[in-house]
Parts: structure tokens; sequence; C-alpha cells
């Protein structure tokens, strides 16, 4: 029986030539197709014999030769020479992959001047996701080994004016692995140029604000309101003073929210600012209490928490999924004349993985930006899939309603889409289907076929189309 370290590099052997084999054909060798799949998960599962072989004993020690050979299908063979592979659980954990969500608020005039070389590092260390520079501060997402991330973080941080940078890890499930190595023929359509699980795939913008509530002056560099620690969440919220505001959109406060949370139903941050000043208006009589109404995506009225007593709260408590839009957010407050603001340090996702479940006030998923979609406890994977036809959560049950089509719409977007629109996104799937998966070293490029698929390829795209 083959130990975990070499049936976990024969997985890698396989998923090489998988996708070596995937760029020759739009239609990969099934046999070999399954047999990644089930080298993959042998390499998972310590006690899995894939591959029975003489040559290697069932031994306990800390390192086992490989077999001089393994026949993966009729059409392909790996010889490999003996190596010896010792199981040294820091260097796996160094080959990794990790996702790193970091920011920093900083006064940057010259933020163009990191672009070319950040984004230059990023592509030589295989790094994916997005990043965006502007005048007050970097915030990003990425995603590679722990090796080549942590070497990106302190590049960042050689500018003094970016050292201390607030990050948040997550960790990687082996389907979001195999869509960062383009090994999977199943990548989202649409997924979002700046997620990340792109292999060799970086974005670098540039912008007029990290994270755009469309007034740049307000500068959390200049005042900002007090951080909450996950561990103290729980009893600042509980505090029947204190209101405790959810700064995200509609979309991701549909799906979970801390529980009592005011939700002021925007559609993007943007919308903040009016939404304060509208709900907060100081000329109205005291002790009345204030009701924001909005509409669903069906056109039916829905209502948010009421704001008790005073219209200008004493105590205010935010959040948001990583702590970023409500740092800003805090600050426009302030520079509103609120007195006390507060807000959860590091967000949602902190708070889910620091705070166990058993002492949680967090009800339902948080939405994330990437393919993960949703997390829960622990920042476990949740159960919500994309629409990638307005890039929202959707559940099992969405999935099942008439408005719902793959890649298409959803009960939330159909009725905003024109026909044209579902059109459009029924060609791009179409499309899709046919070439395969979006990204990797083909992208944007034919697929090399071999001559007596050419036709049969020529047929799927004039029925494509």
């Amino acid at each position: 029986m083959l130990s975990s370290p070499v049936l976990r590099c024969i997985a890698a052997s396989v998923r090489m030539l998988f996708s070596c084999s995937s760029h020759l054909s739009p239609n990969p060798n099934p046999s070999l197709h399954r047999t990644m799949k089930a080298a993959t998960e042998a390499s998972r599962t310590p006690h899995l014999s894939l591959f029975s072989n003489p040559m290697v004993p069932n031994s306990n020690s800390s390192s086992q030769a490989f077999p001089q050979s393994i026949t993966l299908s009729k059409c392909f063979s790996v010889t490999l020479s003996p190596v010896v592979v010792s199981e040294d659980s820091e260097v796996q954990s160094r080959d990794s992959l990790v996702v790193v969500s970091f920011y920093k608020f900083a006064d940057f005039p010259d933020h163009a001047d990191l672009r070319k070389p950040l984004k230059a590092l990023c592509e030589e260390l295989r790094v994916s996701g997005g990043i965006i520079l502007a005048p007050e501060g970097i915030n990003g997402s990425i995603c590679g080994t722990r090796e080549s991330v942590e070497r990106v973080l302190e590049f960042i941080q050689t500018d003094d004016r970016l050292k201390g940078l607030r990050q948040i890890e997550s960790p990687v499930s082996p389907e979001e692995e195999a869509i960062h190595h383009g090994h999977s023929n199943s990548s989202p359509l649409a997924a979002g140029e700046d997620a990340p699980f792109r292999w060799d795939h970086v974005r670098v913008k540039l912008k007029k604000e990290i994270v755009s509530l469309g007034m740049p002056t307000v500068s959390p560099t200049k005042r900002v309101g007090k951080y909450v620690s996950p561990r103290d969440w729980n009893a600042l919220i509980s505090d029947p003073d204190v209101v405790v505001i959810d700064v995200r959109n509609d979309y991701e406060t549909r799906i979970g929210r801390f529980k009592g949370a005011v939700d002021p139903y925007t559609t993007a941050f943007r919308e903040f600012p009016s939404w304060v000043e509208d709900q907060f208006q100081l000329a109205e009589p005291d002790g009345q209490h204030s009701q924001v109404e909005a509409n669903d995506s069906n056109g039916s009225p829905k209502k948010q928490a009421e704001v008790q007593g005073e219209k200008m709260p004493p105590r205010v408590a935010m959040y948001c999924t990583g702590g970023i839009r409500c740092e800003k957010a805090s600050s426009f407050l302030l520079s509103k004349g609120f007195k006390e603001v507060y807000h959860l340090e590091g967000g949602i996702l902190k708070y889910l993985e620091e705070v166990p479940e058993t002492e949680s006030l967090w009800e339902g998923e948080c939405f994330v930006f990437d393919k993960r979609v949703s997390v829960d406890h622990g920042l476990a994977q949740g159960t919500f899939k994309l629409c990638y036809g307005c890039k929202k959560p959707v559940s099992d049950a969405d999935m099942e309603a008439p408005e719902w089509e793959y890649g298409v719409s959803c009960p939330y977007c159909y009725s905003s889409k024109s026909n044209e629109e579902k059109e459009r996104a029924r060609a791009r799937q179409r499309q899709f289907e046919t070439w395969g998966i979006i990204g990797g070293p083909d992208k944007g490029r034919r697929p090399t076929v071999k001559k007596d698929d050419s036709e049969r390829c020529e047929n799927q795209l004039s029925n494509s189309v």
C-alpha cells in the first residue's frame, strides 16, 4: 500500500497529463479523466490502495519508493525513477493553496507606480486574483501557494505606507484548487474576472477608491470608528442601546446576517450615504420610529427592522464581510456627527473563524466574492451556488424555480433582463459547453485539435451559432 505522500505525487503527475491532454481536444479521454479523479481522491485518503505493486512494501516508515511504471489508460503510461518521498508536513503546507484577502487605507497618491511591478511578481509566482490600487490605499484577494502569497504580501509591505495589512486567510477546497490549476472542465461561466482560482491570471486595477462609497474625501486614515474584536462583538451587539447596521448589499444580507441587525437593503455600497441621510433625519419629531421600505426582486414591499428611539442613536455598531466597508462607513458616520461608532474587526469572516458556532449570534451563511460563493462557521464552504447571469447567490430551492436557467437567469434577475440579454447569455453558455473552460494558457484562442477531430469541431461550432 502506498503512503499518502506517494499518492499525492502520483495524483499530481496524473493531473499534469490530464491538463496537457485537455488542450489537445475539447473532449479529453474519459478513462483518463476517471483515473485522474480516482488518483486525486486516493491522494486524500491515506488508507486507499489505488495502485498495488509488490515492489512497494507496506510499512509504517516515513519514506517509501515509487513504483517503476504506472499505466493510466490504454493511451498513457508514466515511467518514474525510484524516488524516496519523506513525509514532511511543513513542506506539504507550503505547497498547498491559500486565499488571502487584504486591505490597508493609506495616503497613497503615487499608487499607480506599484501596478506594473506588483502584477509582474504575481504572474511570475502564479498568484491569481484581483488587486485594487487607489490614492486611499490597497485592497485585494489573491490565491496561490503559501510561499508565493507570502512573497507578494511582503513585497507590498516594502512600502512603509502599506505595512500592517489587514489580512484574512481562507482554506481552499480540492474543487477550487482544480479550477486554480486549470484542471477542471466545469469552471463556471462568467464567474467574474476578479475572482480568485483563475490560474495564471491576476488583475491589478487603478481606481479612485479601494472600496466605492462615491466619496473619495471620506478617509479612514483621518478618523475611524472603534475596532471591536470578534470575541467582544456579542456583548456589544447584545446591548439594547446599540443600533447594529449591516453595510453590505441586499443580495448578501439575504442569505445571512447577525441577529437583530438593521438591513438598509442597498444594492451597492454607494447607496449607504443616502440611506443614512434619509434614515437619521433630525427634523422628525423625537420618539417616533423610523422604518425604511424597499421592493424585492418581485416588486413586493419588504420592511427592515425598526430603529428605535433617537434619530441619531448614541451608539452604532457596523459590520461587513471582511471589515473594509464598515471601516470606511464608520469614517463617514463620524463626519456626519455620530459620536460612538464601532465596527467588527476582520468582518464576518474573522468572526466565523474565531467564534464557536455554539456561541455565535450569526444566522445563515456569508456571501464571499469568489467561487466559494458562501461560507459557514469555521469558514467551511457553504451551500449556495452562483447565478452567472447576475453573480448573486442562489439556493437549491431557487434553482427549482421556473425563472432559473443555468448561466442565464435566476428568480432574482429574470424580470430585470431583456430577451436580448438572455439570448446573449445563452450564446455564451453554448460557446462554453463547446470549447470548455474559460481561462488557462489558451484563453481567447481556439483549442488545438487533431485533423480527425476538425470536422467534428466545425460541426459543433456551427450548431452553437
